[in-house]
């Protein structure tokens, strides 16, 4: 176990009841501006565990596991009933990350997400902007199985998306599908896909991922959300951010072209655009050494 894991197990996570749902977060550092960490999809704020010790040294951090993901709950997707269901969407997620920042942090935030929590966060910051100084994206999703972006894909590939996604809605597909996914071998596998440095794809990475998928509603979630094709896209965000924001992209990533990460930078919000050459999807996990300076820097310049 690496020094940072030693350090965060030592650690009480907590607990904030949203829409009277259980969500958990992990909380470190006692001074300095405020962060808030955002994970991707499958992910959890364990997948943080190599910045937030780093981090906290010069700022008050946190890392929430979004509704749905990690140890938060995984309601039974629907419309929102507070205690009883909620909606799997990133107007979802924006605004359990804007209610966090208000009723939680309690003074304007920098947001830091990875994935899809980039959209969820740029989606916070639209509906907050008050409490959003600036964000950090790191290799934001592209969302390119939108209902809006299949039009631009292979015609298998625009084809074959709505078929997975009808097949997944037939129960007893779904729980095959999803048990199959579901094991230490399968996530390894789709690990060293999404990882340049095959090292880094170790156990305890595995572990992380593996232990929500256990729990009851995990199968759900998964359904719901490669059922969702609709919602933002992260240029839809990017056109009416509030703050400024800058990009960090593993140029290896092989699910969000650093090609098309680059056309997104051309937004005026966007005001520096990093890679991360060599390194994959998660680089704050696969490179730590190398995001945890830019995001240092970056933080002291917002605050400066």
């Amino acid at each position: 176990m690496t020094t940072s894991t030693s350090i965060l197990s030592n650690t009480t996570t907590k607990t904030w009841t949203w829409q009277g749902f259980p969500v958990c977060y992990q909380a470190q550092g006692d001074r300095g501006p405020a962060v808030v960490l955002i994970h991707g999809f499958g992910a959890s704020w364990w997948h943080w565990r190599h910045n937030i010790p780093v981090l906290a040294q010069f700022a008050r951090v946190y890392a929430i596991d979004l509704i749905g993901f990690g140890t938060s709950a995984k309601p039974i997707p629907g419309e929102l009933k507070p205690g009883e269901q909620v909606t799997y969407s990133f107007e979802t997620w924006g605004r359990q990350i804007a209610d966090f920042c208000t009723e939680v942090v309690g003074e304007p935030v920098l947001l830091i997400g990875n994935s899809i929590g980039c959209i969820a966060a740029m989606q916070a910051a639209v509906y907050a902007p008050e409490n959003t100084l600036g964000v950090a994206l790191i290799n934001c999703s592209l969302r390119l199985l939108h209902d809006r972006k299949r039009q631009n894909l292979p015609w298998y590939r625009r084809f074959g998306a709505p078929l997975v996604q009808k097949l997944l809605s037939i129960k007893p597909i779904s729980q095959f599908f999803f048990n199959q996914i579901a094991k230490p071998q399968t996530v390894r596998k789709i690990l060293l896909q999404a990882y340049a440095h095959p090292e880094a794809v170790t156990d305890e990475l595995v572990d992380i991922l593996m232990a929500p998928a256990r729990d009851p509603g995990a199968l759900a979630v998964f359904v719901a959300f490669t059922a969702y094709g609709q919602g933002p896209l992260p240029e839809d965000l990017l056109a009416v951010l509030p703050c400024p924001a800058i990009m960090l992209w593993g140029t290896a990533d092989p699910w969000e072209p650093v090609e098309l990460g680059r056309e997104l930078a051309k937004f005026p919000q966007v005001k520096k655009f990093i890679p991360l050459e060599g390194v994959g999807h998660c680089p704050q996990d696969e490179a730590p050494e190398l995001v945890n300076p830019i995001l240092q820097e970056w933080i002291e310049e917002k605050v400066n």
